[in-house]
């Protein structure tokens, strides 16, 4: 067997296929950041699995590149906009990703940003390592109350529940919108109401992103909708970079229409918008929602999984629909 891993990944993942398919058959490109497009076509001729990250784009030139030895891609991710799923059907190769595993993780994380954007957590302690806190001050640095607010949540999939059943324990509000609407009995569970998207940013104190990254939801967030938004209102994106305009976002931040953000992930990683790095009020964090010791070795054993299960004529536990 010949598998590629793009990227040194946590070692419970590596074991998994060390001890199905022996040391020699495994290679893990050792460079630092994104391997190179020319490198990747190369390295990929004849394998028998991939396991990528997000930064690997996976499409037509890749899976030619590779051959038809090349039976699965195992993302290293929950996420797959970085594959072409319907090429790979046409190739013939098995796309899985990592579903579940980063859910827990990845909430506590946007109430992470949440916290620290609303009580203006980044500025406070920039504020103390310049020098420049010399006392206690009654309108110093005042931020925004969560305890008691409405929290609006972008997609309600295993994360945006996951905020939900947290917002619970801060007494607030939770409203919601998706493409589908959650059964009675769910909403009823989560204390949740459903509303269409207008009424979420008009209404919600905090908004919070949780949406997978389609046609539909590119730039879902630009000036329209940060202009219908409180002043007051803190924006949280761990989903997806292009999910909001980033500019939109920044013209929002500096102008007033909205108080403060929290995000995670960008448009151009690792690029970040220029005007948005001049913004204060923006705690602005390089992808890090799923990087716990714990959740990153269960991402990596689940990648690991995918393809030994594969690679034994089994059907992976956890196949991409597409």
């Amino acid at each position: 067997m010949k598998i590629i891993v793009t990227r040194i990944v946590p070692d419970r993942g590596l074991n998994i296929l060390r001890e199905a398919f022996g040391e020699e058959s495994i290679t893990v490109t050792q460079q630092d950041g994104p391997i190179p497009r020319a490198e990747l076509l190369k390295i990929v001729a004849g394998i028998d699995a991939l396991l990528p990250m997000l930064t690997e784009r996976i499409d037509d030139e890749l899976l030619d590149a590779a051959g038809p030895q090349l039976k699965i891609v195992a993302n290293n991710a929950v996420g797959y906009d970085n594959i072409d799923v319907a090429a790979a059907k046409r190739h013939g190769v098995i796309v899985t990703n990592t579903p579940g595993v980063l859910t827990e993780t990845t909430a506590d994380f946007a109430w992470t940003l949440m916290m620290a954007a609303a009580r203006r957590v980044g500025e406070g302690e920039r504020f103390l390592r310049a020098g420049k806190w010399t006392c206690w001050g009654p309108m110093q640095l005042l931020g925004m109350d969560i305890h008691g607010a409405t929290l609006g949540i972008f997609g309600m999939g295993r994360i945006g529940q996951a905020m939900a059943r947290r917002a619970l324990g801060f007494g607030m509000k939770v409203i919601y919108t998706d493409t589908f609407r959650m059964a009675v009995g769910a909403e009823k569970a989560l204390s949740l109401t459903y509303v269409d998207k207008e009424t979420l940013l008009r209404e919600s104190d905090f908004i919070s992103c949780h949406c997978p990254l389609t046609p539909e939801t590119r730039h879902a967030f630009s000036t329209a909708e940060f202009a219908k938004m409180k002043p007051t209102s803190v924006f949280v994106n761990t989903s997806r970079g292009p999910v909001v305009d980033e500019a939109a976002l920044a013209g929002a931040l500096k102008s007033g229409k909205i108080f403060a953000a929290g995000i995670d992930v960008f448009e151009q990683e690792p690029k970040v918008h220029p005007a948005l790095l001049e913004c204060e009020n923006a705690v602005l964090i390089p992808h890090l929602a799923s990087a716990s010791v714990e959740t990153r070795s269960r991402m990596a054993a689940i990648a690991a999984q995918n393809i030994v299960a594969c690679l034994r004529g089994e059907v992976p536990p956890n196949v991409v629909q597409g």
